[in-house]
């Protein structure tokens, strides 16, 4: 709602910032940004204004897609879309008033429970914008709990979500950031230990990680525990289908970027910040928690359980002042989930699983080499002879996406390919693309 300022409120303000006119006010401003000369083209009707946008689209070269690191092609039902682009959804708005907002209640609750079951955790919430927030909030929740005054984190963590951790305790009173290095493509356990001292108060995990490596999760889970720290982990849902979950390695709190489960890549974004915990700390617990209850007439209802943002009860004692409510890209998860099951959730894992390793088979036997031998999922590194950058530009031409320049992320990988394989490559695609990397 917009209530335009009256000609006193506007005296009033201007004399509290000591302005004697909104002219003065805007005088700052350079004409160019105040004014701006804007060389528009003529307006074009409806049919010629879509012919052209229909020739512009027709420019646009489709490539075949091998590119991951942290936004990865899915196949998405067409079901999903179809529900969740329904009135109802699309022009809900946040679910204050539980007694308008049973629908809306009810999907982020069906989302809780089946995240909850994915990850083998006790609680999920629904208010995050993507992994790399919702692992912000969760070194805080380590802070707040444990109240020591150092995070440990992987360099295996990716690089977004490492500047956004930053970005989030720059400012946090006595609490310290330390990276524990990689040794071949997995967390330095001997490194670790040592970093493990006793102002430890978590320590932050990717598994698979950033090169797509599967972590000694139990490993570093019984180290962490022994110190007496808090175990974070960033999860890759889709892979939970088949190796082990947070709950049975132990983690205190794992997030992961919901993306791959029903939300499409767009132009990398908007993401799914997926956030779930021990019971135990529930009330570290940011954003919101939705709950089953009854009415006064004993039939199912749904609740906001939990309300733990500062525009709430708890105001400046909120966990976090988070205010996004992810609901739309969470009812694509949960439509997602519910119409795969647990046996198709698998059967796209393994899918991810046996495609990403028949590639890289395929391409060893061609001369190329891996980069690592420890397990890994749908990711790999790929180690070139020249500088990955010069692969992916000569591999565009030629209708293939080949992966993510490492060398971006580090100079110690610029020789270094990150390639991506899902469920949505054929056989052709992956001959295609040996095909195309012969002669690097």
């Amino acid at each position: 709602m917009f209530t335009p300022h009256t000609e006193e409120d506007k005296k009033i303000m201007l004399q509290k910032i000591g302005a004697a006119s909104v002219q003065e006010l805007f005088a700052q401003i350079p004409a160019e940004f105040l004014h701006p000369q804007i060389n528009l083209p003529a307006a074009l009707t409806e049919g010629a204004l879509t012919r052209h946008i229909k020739e512009l689209a027709a420019k646009n070269k489709p490539l075949s897609n091998f590119i991951g690191a942290g936004c990865e092609e899915h196949f998405i039902p067409a079901a999903v879309n179809a529900l969740s682009s329904r009135g109802e959804f699309l022009t809900a708005y946040t679910p204050y008033q539980a007694e308008a907002s049973q629908g809306t209640l009810q999907t982020i609750y069906e989302f809780q429970s089946c995240i909850c079951a994915l990850f083998d955790m006790d609680v999920c919430s629904a208010s995050h914008y993507d992994g790399a927030t919702a692992l912000a909030e969760a070194a805080a929740a380590c802070v707040r709990v444990n109240n020591r005054s150092k995070i440990l984190y992987s360099a295996g963590l990716h690089p977004h979500y490492k500047e956004v951790l930053k970005t989030y305790l720059k400012h946090t009173p006595d609490v310290k950031l330390e990276e524990v290095p990689l040794k071949d493509g997995t967390l330095d356990l001997g490194a670790l230990e040592r970093q493990l001292t006793p102002d430890v108060s978590g320590v932050l995990v990717a598994g698979p990680n950033f090169l797509g490596q599967l972590e000694p999760l139990e490993d570093i889970g019984e180290l962490v525990h022994k110190a007496g720290a808090l175990f974070v982990t960033v999860a890759k849902p889709l892979a939970l289908s088949l190796v082990h979950t947070p709950g049975q390695y132990g983690a205190d709190f794992a997030v992961a970027e919901g993306q791959p489960l029903g939300n499409a890549m767009h132009f990398g974004g908007p993401g799914l910040g997926i956030f779930t915990c021990k019971k135990e700390f529930v009330r570290q617990v940011p954003g919101r928690i939705v709950g089953m209850a009854k009415d006064k007439n004993g039939k199912r209802s749904f609740v906001l359980t939990l309300q733990a943002r500062e525009q709430h009860i708890r105001r400046e004692r909120a966990a976090s002042n988070i205010c996004s409510n992810e609901a739309l890209c969470a009812l694509n998860a949960v439509i997602y989930m519910t119409l795969l099951g647990p046996e198709g959730l698998r059967e796209v894992a393994e899918l991810n699983l046996e495609k990403a390793h028949h590639l890289a088979e395929m391409l060893q036997a061609d001369g190329h080499t891996l980069k690592f031998n420890t397990p890994f999922f749908n990711e790999f590194v790929l180690e070139l002879k020249v500088p990955a950058k010069q692969v992916i530009k000569k591999l565009a031409k030629k209708g293939i996406a080949a992966g993510y320049d490492l060398g971006q992320w580090s100079k110690e990988y610029k020789n270094c390919l990150l390639v991506c394989v899902t469920e949505t490559k054929t056989e052709a695609d992956l001959l295609a693309y040996v095909q195309a990397m012969r002669g690097f």
